[in-house]
């Protein structure tokens, strides 16, 4: 498994409900995606950082998902391009099921 973390700063806050309509709207694409197990939309407590979260089955799936063109879409989409960070998953507890 791999993580990766994508993040959007801004310099004056992100508005929380534009950021809740973001994961609304781009919610349904990732639901069923072959490969990602979890994606998280966020914000962080001031409101300068947009998060999103994903967790991969493989490095492979997770890398080619972040072309080019998806980070331009992404940049228009919350006004500034992210920062994508990939990190390797080395311990996962899920209590989803419990």
């Amino acid at each position: 498994m791999i993580g990766v973390l994508v993040t959007f700063t801004q310099t004056d806050k992100f508005d929380r409900s534009t950021v809740a309509e973001i994961a609304g709207e781009l919610r349904v694409p990732f639901e069923g995606m072959a490969g990602l197990r979890f994606k998280s939309f966020m914000l962080d407590e001031d409101g300068r950082q947009a998060r999103n979260f994903y967790v991969w089955d493989d490095e492979e799936k997770a890398r080619s998902f972040f072309t080019e063109e998806i980070v331009d879409k992404v940049t228009g989409i919350y006004g500034v391009p992210p920062r994508i960070e990939f990190l390797e998953i080395v311990g996962f507890v899920d209590n989803s099921g419990t």
